[in-house]
């Protein structure tokens, strides 16, 4: 079994899917119709779509609008031909990317477009696993960037997908070089820089020339089709976050029992632009959701729990072991656990414990309202000294006065940013 799962894993399925796509909208007596094409790459030789869907033996392909020009009400979808992970030119491959490939692309381009709008004119790294970010983060060098998101979670990260808003270089191409990773999507690779990564022979080299205005995509909305297991389809406009930059951040304020309670200061910079920064990582989160961020790179992702207060915790329980990991790794080249002396692993149980995690002075994020306190006091314990969440909660009152009491700041957006 375990022969055949491995041999299940090289294969390339023969889908059935046609080369054609066609959905249509009828609106009484007009109809619109999408047209899509199945996107195929050609690797040592052989031409086909993706390797298979999300588990060996599951037929699979993508689709690229060609044509179809949709309005619902005063949205105008996106137009055909705007592509991004769809066009992807393999650089190198090693074998047909599978499903998780692209989607994971696709995620880290929809965080990393949302950072350059909202904070422009940065490099910016995204190293996913399945479909969520191990570690995001911004720094004056794309090397920079991609060190720190990949020390966020250097466990989760092994054999994720790096995605980068600016062009490798060759000191970024030498640090993806040594981890190993199973994508690469950037807008361009300057020369030598694609030798470097080939040393990984099945890594998929991906240029994505749009990448570099992925901010003209983080405002397009398209048609986001999710099935059931009846057949039955559910159609929703793609999610976008109303947020576009520091100046939109809302001091909390809320209404109870005739009081109006407000939150007692304001952000300083480094907080605002920390709040911001998590946000548009938010957007790429599976939700019930909550995270920590500082200094603009991701500290604790707690993800897709069925409560909000375990969100808060799981998020602050990974922090304190990422950091460890981050320590170790820098220092001995291995994580936490692999550490062999005692008396080094005692110091950065200290180290880590001195400083919570990383967590003092960080951004509490929150995809949904918190509906108790209960949930924000989990960061605030930790020394968190901004928050942001949507609002809305009959208990809004409760969690401004948490704030209050740690002398933490908080905003509230006005919209939920839950992703399903």
């Amino acid at each position: 079994m375990t022969d055949d799962l491995k041999t299940a894993y090289r294969t390339i399925m023969d889908d059935n899917f046609p080369p054609r796509m066609e959905i249509a909208f009828v609106f009484d007596d007009e109809r619109t119709t999408l047209v899509y094409e199945k996107v195929t790459w050609v690797v040592d030789g052989v031409r086909k779509g993706l390797r298979y869907g999300e588990n060996p033996g599951q037929e699979a392909a993508l689709y690229r609008l060609i044509n179809g020009h949709l309005v619902l009400g005063d949205v105008t979808t996106i137009a055909p031909g705007r592509y991004l992970v769809s066009d992807a030119e393999l650089l190198q491959a090693g074998k047909h990317p599978g499903k998780i490939n692209l989607t994971d692309a696709d995620n880290a381009l929809n965080i990393l477009g949302g950072l350059g709008r909202c904070l422009p004119g940065r490099p910016a790294a995204a190293v996913m696993k399945h479909n969520c970010p191990a570690g995001v983060a911004m720094a004056d060098t794309l090397a920079g960037a991609y060190l720190r998101a990949d020390l966020a979670d250097h466990l989760a990260a092994f054999g994720g997908c790096v995605a980068l808003n600016r062009p490798v270089d060759l000191e970024t191409a030498e640090a993806i070089a040594e981890r190993y990773a199973e994508v690469v999507a950037a807008p361009a690779f300057e020369e030598g820089t694609v030798e470097i990564l080939s040393q990984r022979k099945n890594l998929r080299i991906m240029r994505i020339d749009d990448i570099e205005r992925l901010t003209a995509f983080a405002t397009e909305r398209f048609v986001d089709f999710k099935s059931l297991i009846d057949g039955a389809i559910v159609a929703q406009l793609s999610f976008v976050p109303e947020l576009r930059g520091v100046e939109d951040l809302r001091p909390a304020e809320a209404v109870h029992d005739g009081t109006t309670y407000r939150v007692g200061r304001g952000p300083t910079e480094r907080e605002a632009e920390d709040m911001v920064f998590g946000w548009m990582v938010e957007a790429g989160v599976p939700s019930n959701s909550v995270l920590y961020v500082k200094d603009l790179v991701t500290v604790g992702i707690g993800t897709g729990e069925q409560d909000r207060v375990g969100a808060a915790r799981i998020a602050r329980d990974k922090a304190y072991r990422k950091m460890a990991d981050r320590l170790a790794y820098e220092r001995r080249g291995v994580i936490f656990d692999a550490l062999e002396d005692e008396a080094e692993r005692q110091e950065i149980r200290a180290e880590v414990e001195a400083a919570r995690g990383g967590l003092t002075g960080a951004a509490m994020v929150s995809d949904g309202f918190f509906p108790f306190r209960d949930g924000v006091d989990v960061g605030l314990r930790e020394g968190v000294t901004a928050v942001i969440q949507p609002g809305g909660s009959r208990n809004d009152h409760a969690v401004i006065e948490a704030c209050n009491e740690a002398g933490a700041t908080m905003v509230f957006t006005g919209q939920r940013s839950f992703r399903h």
